[in-house]
């Protein structure tokens, strides 16, 4: 090793991505622990770290260019010895200069004095927060202020931080890309309007209101005519997640659906009051959409719009069928098997969905409105080739036996599914038409009977939902 070029010693230490067997090389000779601590970018610490801050300074000199550092103290008790605490953040700014993606979970003794040592961190483009207890809306703002480059802000089950100052600030320094806000209680759907000019050049976001907490903010009428006085287009938009949001009409979050020219992910989960305006406007811009996964809830989740009709019909599958003609994955969800059967979707909107778009993955969960009819149809989808049935209780062996006859499906997965049997699955076995094929908890399918089914099969059986 002492005879190898510097630069290839760097390339084959840079091929070994395993934590474990880096530190197995570094102990080999002086040459490769020195080359490997100075090649070392990722460092992931917590429970272990003790004492704490003695330790990461030994670490944050033994590895001087790091660039992505995790502290993770998930599991933590008082017995593990003390947390890092703002005296870890102050090591970190002062020892890593090139510090650029750094994750904090479970820190329960950082707060905003600790983020404030960051701001002399100018390479920082990404902070996720996981449980910061301590951390308010102040630590964000002085953190925002000095890491001018922050292009990642994860703000999850952070209850002290509200949206004030911060929120604006960012949008007005139009470099935020990715934010995802969940379950921080201070924060409402509306609040997204302080971005301002920012939304244009966001790529990424994802909310999520604390399914326990789903009461709407009040806001003066000032902040909701902001929507409409703005005309904000999020023009670079790629992908939105939206979890226990509260959809209020020409404003929020369903003011965004509409505005969003590159989309091509959404997942709307559990979403109260969207409604077919809501999908026929996004459709019409949207019209680069690969990927759309849809949850809905159950009518009785919603008191607070109780005069609201909470269903999507038809109307919704056929406008994304009209203006979306990438859609690849489809995702289609329910909260409980009641719920469909009230004039939601039908089998005629999935199928009028399968021959518009060149639909690759279909995901069918509870939707008891779709039968061994609709997977007759299935077999005219030439694109298809990922399948999977959730608690579709209305598809029999009689549809399962003409999967045979699917065009192009590889992957088939069954979860919970009550009316298929080992008959159903018996044209398959032997007949190398599927790569892969999972079963889980379906009663009537025994381990037996998936075998040879495909050239992968994965079977798990717990039937302890069904009681």
């Amino acid at each position: 090793m002492e005879d190898l070029p510097e630069v290839l010693v760097f390339d084959i230490l840079k091929r070994i991505s395993n934590s474990a067997d880096r530190n197995s090389v570094s102990v080999v000779c002086k040459r490769l622990y020195a080359m490997e601590g100075e090649q070392r970018d990722f460092l992931k610490v917590g429970c272990g770290l003790h004492p704490a801050t003695e330790a990461l300074t030994s670490l944050c000199i033994r590895f001087p260019n790091l660039r992505k550092v995790e502290i993770v103290y998930s599991g933590w008790m008082s017995n593990l010895g003390k947390q890092l605490d703002n005296q870890g953040l102050l090591l970190l700014s002062s020892h890593c200069p090139c510090l650029a993606e750094l994750t904090l979970s479970f820190c329960s003794f950082i707060n905003d004095t600790g983020l404030g040592y960051l701001a002399s961190c100018r390479n920082l483009r990404s902070l996720k927060l996981n449980f910061a207890p301590a951390i308010s809306s102040n630590g964000i703002l002085s953190l925002v202020v000095g890491c001018k480059n922050l292009s990642t802000l994860h703000l999850i089950r952070c209850m002290r931080v509200s949206s004030v100052e911060w929120l604006e600030y960012l949008g007005r320094l139009g470099t935020l890309e990715d934010l995802c806000i969940k379950n921080c209680r201070a924060i409402g759907e509306d609040d997204l309007i302080k971005l301002g000019p920012g939304l244009r050049k966001l790529k990424r976001l994802e909310f999520e209101v604390d399914a326990y907490y789903r009461y709407p903010k009040v806001y003066d009428h000032f902040v909701v005519d902001r929507w409409q006085r703005h005309q904000i287009c999020c023009e670079e938009m790629k992908e939105i997640s939206l979890i226990n949001c509260i959809m209020t009409p020409s404003r929020g979050l369903s003011y965004l659906l509409g505005k969003c020219q590159a989309l091509e992910k959404l997942l709307l989960d559990m979403c109260i009051g969207l409604k077919d305006s809501d999908m026929m406007a996004l459709s019409q811009q949207s019209s680069n959409l690969r990927s759309i996964s849809l949850r809905l809830p159950s009518q009785f989740l919603a008191p607070v719009l109780a005069n609201t009709p909470l269903r999507l019909t038809n109307d919704s599958l056929k406008a994304l069928a009209r203006g979306c003609p990438m859609l690849e994955v489809v995702e289609l969800s329910f909260s409980d098997v009641e719920f469909p059967s009230l004039s939601c979707f039908s089998q005629d909107g999935i199928l009028m969905l399968i021959q518009s778009c060149p639909i690759r993955v279909l995901t069918l969960n509870s939707t008891c409105f779709f039968n061994n009819s609709g997977m007759e149809a299935l077999c005219s989808a030439q694109l298809l080739q990922t399948l999977e049935l959730v608690k579709c209780q209305e598809v029999s062996d009689k549809g399962i036996l003409l999967v045979i006859h699917f065009p192009c499906l590889t992957n088939l997965k069954l979860r919970r599914c009550l009316g298929v049997t080992n008959d159903g699955l018996k044209p398959l076995v032997g007949s190398q038409k599927l790569e892969s094929l999972t079963v889980e908890d379906c009663p009537q399918i025994s381990e037996e009977g998936v075998q040879g089914a495909a050239r992968s099969v994965s079977y798990k059986q717990d039937l302890s939902w069904l009681y």
